[in-house]
């Protein structure tokens, strides 16, 4: 199921099992499952999850569903909570701040995803100390996918590569496995479908130790609609991309910006100085006071970026060490075995 990251990490955990060990101890999962309007495939959801993780809390967190959601998980088994404030993004850091737990996994109430890997994740994270484990959609059935998604996964994919110099295969991935240490250091800003771009930018900001697997994906089940708007939510991940480009790289953003301001101004200043090289006059002066204006805000730009690249520097700064103010899952398993294990 697709390359694995540290193989030669520590060989206490049976890969496979439902009931994945830290160092002997068995850490605390909760299954976090936003919905909204799922009515078709949450009940079978929260049983796979339940079968394949018998010792997880599983949470269905009800997103103003207008159809049978909510009952049908509560018969399902799982834990029914709600958030009124519509969007995936607000359920999920509704979600980040209300559970506890030493490991989260983070799945689609559509049926989509394969509850079988979730054990595999939770070892690759727990045998690897990582923060983060994305599943990686993989589908024979052209149907899975909505059209212009795989083209905007790409797209994005390699925007990232060329941004943070490191590969990401599957940017929008809602099948993920978390650290205590991911989630309760995320500040969960999005609202809607860019949370899962924003998960991603969170791992690669922090420089987190994150790792990838491959998952069946399949089509919704019949009767079930997707809620992802293809042009609507692309322009929203879009734009949450460039906020991010402009809010982490601001000396390359602001930089880029005045270069292009800065040859503007140069190419129309050429025929100005060429004039009043040859005759001591301007006869051009509102293009001279144009390229004039151009230049200095290709300078205030520059000045800009570097004043923010400080800030944002020192921002990274106090958001690793409150990151690293949190145990790893490791380490809280040596706790739990200090103080004579869970009970």
């Amino acid at each position: 199921m697709g390359a694995r990251h540290g193989d030669g990490a520590t060989g206490r955990h049976l890969e496979g099992s439902s009931r994945v060990r830290v160092r002997g101890a068995l850490p605390k999962v909760a299954v976090l499952i936003p919905c909204y309007n799922e009515a078709m495939s949450v009940q079978k959801v929260v049983s796979d999850f339940k079968e394949v993780l018998p010792g997880a809390s599983v949470y269905v967190y009800d997103n103003n569903s207008t159809d049978a959601t909510a009952d049908l998980a509560v018969a399902a088994g799982a834990n029914l909570r709600h958030e009124p404030l519509q969007g995936k993004g607000n359920v999920v850091r509704r979600m980040f701040a209300d559970i506890e737990a030493d490991v989260y996994v983070l799945v689609d109430g559509d049926d989509t995803y394969d509850a079988s890997t979730a054990p595999k994740m939770i070892h690759m994270l727990a045998a690897n100390d990582l923060d983060m484990v994305t599943g990686v959609r993989v589908t024979d059935s052209p149907s899975a996918y909505r059209p212009g998604h795989t083209f905007g996964k790409n797209l994005f994919a390699f925007l990232l590569a060329r941004i943070f110099d490191r590969a990401v295969k599957d940017v929008f991935s809602g099948y993920r496995v978390f650290s205590r240490r991911f989630v309760k250091s995320f500040p969960a800003l999005s609202s809607g479908f860019e949370i899962e771009t924003e998960l991603t930018l969170h791992a690669l900001e922090l420089g987190m130790k994150f790792a990838e697997i491959e998952t069946p994906y399949r089509p919704r089940p019949p009767g079930s609609t997707s809620k992802l708007r293809t042009f609507r939510d692309g322009f929203r991940v879009f734009r949450t991309l460039a906020l991010f480009f402009k809010e982490e790289r601001p000396l390359l953003f602001f930089g880029t910006i005045s270069f292009c301001l800065a040859a503007l101004s140069v190419l129309l200043a050429i025929p100005v100085v060429k004039d009043y090289l040859e005759t001591g006059l301007v006869p051009r002066l509102p293009s001279a006071v144009l390229a004039s204006a151009i230049m200095l805000v290709a300078f205030l730009s520059l000045t800009a970026g570097i004043i923010l690249d400080t800030v944002t520097r020192g921002r990274h700064e106090l958001k690793r060490l409150f990151y690293l103010s949190l145990p790893t899952l490791s380490a809280h398993a040596d706790d739990e075995q200090g103080g004579g294990g869970r009970t």
